[in-house]
């Protein structure tokens, strides 16, 4: 063997892990890191999964790929990725393919993707979702770039993704950032859903005052229902998880900081300037920040609280129920604003991301995958599409059912004093979907009053501004037409 079908650089966990799943499904792979120690730990550990050639010089690893070359890059976003790809840009020659692996900003993924097509080269930005088990057994692959680039790389990577009824979690979403954008939101629902998790357990501790272990089996026990998905399953194994040091629970001895590593924040920024209220993620992403404040959680010890001896009058199982309920209104409010997110960029760099696609490969290798997806693929190849996910009839029974649930647990939430931002949050935007009209129109009247900002009407077409610190009589600014 001289010549390798594809090519990794980058051999951390995540390129490790894709290069020995390019080898188990019968693809020659070049290798290539910057530190050589990590090449020969891979080839020496798992030579025999497959056909490795391995390279200490980049000229050589290049060298070893057959045309037209394809090089996936696994390396730290930002300046680091782009170092790579001017390194490799070098070295390879018109129709050859560079593909960027890793969490990069959508942006970053447009600029390059426009500079590489001028020196005639294919630049795919490929959202990898699944964590280093994903890599290695299947992950979901979202991938942007041209219609060409991907006839040739579709096909190594849709074998090498997740398969869910016998189609992969793989698919070519649009041009230039398209695969790192939906990625992007994929992590934004993430946190929106962990969230949720966290509140969901929060709430059922303190009012149940349930050892975690217990609650762990309350979780197995929704994954068998409508909240089926791989962060429930593993929600259960984490709060059954024993500290081998202390004897206590785990999750008693893991410091309640809750990193973070930008994507859920590129999302809510990005959602900033499409217009898109994605408030499930934002509140998600506070979340975080606020358990990053321990000083400052510290000194407000001493802040009162409401009297935490007593409980509205229910079962432990009427609340176990009415937050499950709860769960699934909140993490289907979260979905549908993603899926909102996506469509408004699609609309914005001329995409045309099917969201069907989106919600077909997510059902598999990626950490969002759940069973509620199925039924996202089934609403988005409906036609026409439904301008809000929560009023497809497929979800308004459900949200029937969950919100008289829903607003207890909100309630009962603020009567004990848990914070919920996900479920009071995820609540507000129902009710808000749901208004004919909402108080906008008052701050439409204050804008007008302090800054001259114009308002319409609902009566009649135009501008209008009215001279409130003169006559106070309304004027037409434009007409239409």
């Amino acid at each position: 063997m001289t010549q390798a079908d594809i090519g990794v650089t980058g051999l951390s966990t995540m390129g490790r892990n894709l290069a020995r799943n390019l080898a188990r499904h019968g693809y020659a792979v070049a290798l290539h890191n910057r530190t050589q120690s990590r090449t020969t730990e891979l080839v020496n550990e798992f030579g025999t999964e497959g056909a490795f050639l391995p390279s200490a010089a980049l000229s050589d690893f290049v060298g070893s790929l057959r045309r037209p070359r394809t090089v996936v890059i696994l390396v730290k976003a930002g300046p680091p990725t782009d170092t790579v790809i001017d390194d490799l840009a070098k070295l390879m020659e018109p129709g050859d393919i560079i593909v960027d692996g890793g969490n990069a900003h959508f942006v970053d993924t447009r600029r390059r993707e426009a500079a590489l097509r001028e020196q005639g080269l294919h630049f795919v930005g490929a959202g990898i979702s699944g964590g280093e088990e994903g890599a290695l057994h299947g992950p979901s692959i979202m991938v942007g770039g041209s219609a060409e680039s991907y006839e040739s790389l579709g096909p190594i990577l849709r074998s090498i993704a997740a398969q869910v009824d016998g189609e992969p979690c793989c698919a070519h979403l649009g041009t230039d950032g398209a695969g790192h954008f939906v990625k992007m939101v994929h992590n934004g629902i993430e946190y929106s859903d962990m969230q949720l998790i966290a509140e969901a357990y929060d709430l059922l501790r303190q009012g149940l005052d349930a050892a975690p272990a217990e609650l762990a089996q309350v979780f197995r026990d929704w994954n068998h229902g409508d909240l089926e998905s791989y962060l429930i399953e593993i929600t259960a194994d984490v709060l059954a998880h024993v500290d081998a040091t202390t004897g206590l629970p785990f999750i008693d001895v893991v410091a309640d900081r809750a990193e973070q590593k930008g994507t859920g924040r590129w999302t809510v920024q990005t959602a900033l300037e499409l217009g898109v209220p994605v408030t499930g993620i934002a509140e998600a992403v506070f979340a975080r920040s606020m358990s990053a404040l321990t000083d400052e959680r510290r000194a407000a010890q001493p802040l009162p609280g409401p009297d935490r001896t007593t409980r509205p009058a229910r079962t432990d199982h009427d609340l176990v129920e009415d937050v499950r309920r709860a769960l699934y209104a909140s993490k289907l409010v979260a979905y549908a604003q993603g899926f909102d997110q996506i469509a408004a960029a699609s609309a914005e760099y001329g995409w045309e991301i099917d969201r069907s696609v989106v919600a077909t490969i997510w059902r598999g290798g990626c950490i969002i995958r759940a069973r509620l997806l199925n039924s996202l693929r089934t609403a988005y190849r409906a036609e026409p599409v439904p301008p809000t996910l929560l009023a497809d009839a497929a979800f308004t029974d459900s949200l029937a059912k969950a919100q008289d649930p829903w607003r207890r647990v909100v309630t009962t939430a603020a009567s004990v004093g848990v914070p919920t931002p996900g479920f009071s949050s995820a609540l507000a935007y129902y009710d808000g979907l749901r208004r004919e009209r909402l108080p906008a129109a008052l701050i439409q009247g204050l804008r007008d009053f302090f800054g001259s900002h114009t308002y319409a009407r609902v009566d009649r077409p135009g501008t209008f501004h009215t001279n409130w610190s003169g006559d106070q009589q309304e004027h037409q600014v434009d007409a239409p037409g």
